[in-house]
């Protein structure tokens, strides 16, 4: 399995590391991770100028019209400088779902907006009850007049509490688990009847837990077609596996180099502890297990613009599958291998794991993707 990044990419590649290694350092990362918002609104108009929030938006309303191998360049690099900014929320998910499905009034506001690095958005679709079940909606949207009224709600929303516009699906007709049924809505986040709780993530990342009570929206705020959501939301959320395990590919590359480092200098018996056999196997075990899983994300990627659903949604279980089991064995060797120093807060190795732990069970953890990947056989 092979795979090779043409010139535009490979210097999209070398002007993201470049910034993550001048501008997004580990110890600049914690200071950025204590803000207000748990992001730098700085940094974020910076991945405006660059052209980062633009790559995969259509050239009709503002962006490059990049694809998904050109996105997942990027997000591999954001994985190494394990960036806490709402690439993901607003860029891949939100802009994604406007990008896919929504009219042109909505995508001439919202994706400008984007590529700008004016306006935030957030994906408002997982539910409590949900687990990892993308059709389980309980949310509600009922006629009223022309608009609807919403009564809800949804969990692990990342950085609702900073975004101007919540992405929400709601069911409009059906039962709980059918796949008809599913619409989606454009909501302010300041509307009347939004509340957020939100939180710090295990990973570093923000949170909240939305209530949608009585929020009446105009016929406008309509995303797609009315009880047609699902197709939309199930392309964009296997868009986005890809680009978690392409971060995940940053990440895990990220903690390997950390841990052969840290094999090199640390000294015990004399000499270092390196030079064990035994502990350039388990090394050369990461690294194997960070690279295939990597080349199965390419893949995927590859594929993810031109594949028909079945077979995008095979290969991105199987990415998902692999990164999952890859990042669990580097995540948990590296912090091992670091000894007792690798499960304190000023080692970036325990930091990576999180992260690794976090892109897992994001939209199905490896056992929900291995069932579906054999049941798509």
């Amino acid at each position: 399995m092979s795979f090779a990044f043409n010139d535009d990419q490979k210097m999209l590649a070398e002007s993201a590391d470049r910034f993550m290694l001048d501008d997004y350092a580990f110890e600049t990362r914690r200071k950025i991770m204590s803000m207000d918002e748990g992001f730098s609104r700085e940094v974020w108009s910076q991945f405006a100028e660059l052209g980062w929030l633009a790559l995969p938006i259509p050239e009709e309303h503002g962006g490059l019209g990049g694809s998904t191998v050109d996105t997942a360049v990027l997000m591999e690099c954001f994985g190494r400088g394990l960036v806490v900014e709402p690439y993901m929320g607003t860029v891949v998910l939100g802009a994604g779902v406007v990008a896919a499905a929504g009219s042109d009034a909505q995508k001439g506001e919202i994706l400008a907006g984007v590529a700008e690095g004016r306006t935030l958005l957030g994906f408002a679709h997982i539910e409590p009850k949900a687990r990892f079940t993308l059709s389980h909606v309980e949310t509600t949207a009922t006629k009223d007049g022309a608009g609807y009224v919403l009564n809800g709600d949804k969990a692990i929303v990342h950085n609702a509490d900073a975004a101007d516009y919540l992405i929400v699906s709601a069911r409009t007709a059906g039962a709980t688990t059918d796949t008809d049924g599913v619409t989606l809505f454009l909501v302010d986040r300041k509307a009347e009847g939004v509340e957020l709780r939100s939180y710090p993530t295990i990973d570093g990342l923000r949170a909240s837990e939305v209530k949608l009570g009585g929020v009446k929206l105009g016929a406008d705020a309509v995303i797609g077609d009315v009880d047609g959501a699902m197709p939309v939301i199930e392309a964009v959320v296997d868009r986005a596996n890809v680009l978690l395990c392409a971060e995940a590919a940053g990440a895990m590359d990220a903690a390997v180099k950390l841990t052969v480092e840290y094999l090199k200098t640390r000294v015990q018996f004399g000499r270092p502890i390196g030079d064990f056999q035994v502990l350039q196997h388990r090394s050369v075990e990461m690294l194997g297990a960070k690279e295939y899983s990597r080349a199965l994300t390419y893949r995927a990627a590859g594929v993810m613009d031109v594949a028909n659903a079945r077979d995008r949604a095979r290969a991105v279980s199987a990415a998902k599958v692999e990164m999952g089991r890859a990042g669990k064995k580097i995540g948990q060797d590296g912090v091992q291998l670091h000894g007792g120093m690798g499960m304190t807060e000023d080692m970036a190795v325990g930091h990576y794991f999180k992260r690794l732990t976090m892109i897992d069970m994001l939209f199905g953890n490896t056992d929900h993707h291995l069932r579906r990947f054999a049941r798509l056989a």
